[in-house]
Formats: structure tokens, C-alpha cells, sequence
């Protein structure tokens, strides 16, 4: 018995073979962030630090549910991405303690953003979450551009188009 292949159905693409482009020029703000943080585990880390250091085991107890693995692999892809930074409090044996670093400072704004987004009627339903609001006189709170070197608010009509340079 003999089999042979005809190579013009070899070669023909399927509907699954989908090519996508890895060039440099293609990727995103928005693909360059969730790259360095995108996964549940990964903003809920950083959620946890955003009270101040703490240790792998109090890490742990705050975030029920994580495997202690994937815990030990999402604090080494924060370490590497520069968002926390890991410090030691013994040396023998070697233990940390975990903060945020600048950058993870900076990201823990847009963490919260993120969650008071979370806890609208929009995308929970009839468990709508209550809306951060201002200490001092109660207000729900609004995020908006600002600009430093106008010292204002940039006006909604503004804000449109913008883009990263």
C-alpha cells in the first residue's frame, strides 16, 4: 500500500490559522500595560500592597485563593516589570517583605479607578457598589485629565483623541 500527499491541500490555509504580527510597532499603551499586570492575581497583588509592605505568608492570607506557587511566580513577574520590590527583614534564612515600588505607587491610582469601575450597576446589576467619595464632605468622586503646566482640568472636548507620543 502506498500513501501520498497532494501538496496543494498541504499548503492551503484553514480557517484557524490565524497569523498574528509580534512587531514592536504594534503594540499598544493598553497591550504594553496588561503585559506587565494583567491578570487577576497580578492587580490583586498589588491591591494587597497598597497598605504598605508585607510578608509572602500575610500575602497570602489576604489573597484567599491564590496557590502559593502562582503567588511566588506573580511576585517574581511584578519584581521584574519594577512595580514591587522585594526587601529583606532576615538575612538567615533569607525572608522578604514586599512593597510597591514608584510605579506600582502610580498604578494603585489606576487600581482604583479599575475598582470603582468594578462596583458600578453597569457591570454588576442590582449590587451596585457604593462610589468612592470625598472625606470631607461625602461627595462620589470623578476622575479627570489635569494638567500640570495649565494648572486645570482638561475640558471633555479636550481629552478626545488623545494619544500616547
Amino acid at each position: 500500500m502506498q500513501v501520498t500527499t497532494n501538496q496543494s491541500d498541504a499548503q492551503a490555509p484553514r480557517r484557524y490559522d490565524v497569523r498574528v504580527s509580534t512587531t514592536l510597532d504594534a503594540i499598544s499603551p493598553l497591550d504594553a500595560a496588561l503585559e506587565r499586570v494583567g491578570d487577576r492575581w497580578s492587580l490583586l497583588l498589588v491591591e494587597a500592597l497598597l497598605d504598605g509592605p508585607r510578608k509572602f505568608g500575610e500575602l497570602q492570607a489576604t489573597m484567599t485563593g491564590v496557590a502559593p506557587n502562582i503567588l511566588t511566580d506573580r511576585i517574581r513577574r511584578l519584581e521584574r516589570a519594577g512595580v514591587l520590590v522585594g526587601e529583606p527583614y532576615t538575612k538567615r534564612p533569607l525572608r522578604l517583605a514586599y512593597r510597591l515600588s514608584a510605579e506600582g505607587l502610580e498604578l494603585a491610582g489606576v487600581l482604583r479607578l479599575l475598582a470603582a469601575w468594578g462596583g458600578t450597576g453597569a457591570t454588576r446589576g442590582a449590587e451596585a457598589g457604593e462610589p468612592l467619595r470625598h472625606p470631607v464632605c461625602g461627595t462620589p468622586l470623578e476622575a479627570r485629565w489635569y494638567c500640570p503646566t495649565c494648572a486645570r482640568v482638561a475640558d471633555e472636548h479636550e481629552t478626545n483623541g488623545l494619544r500616547y507620543l
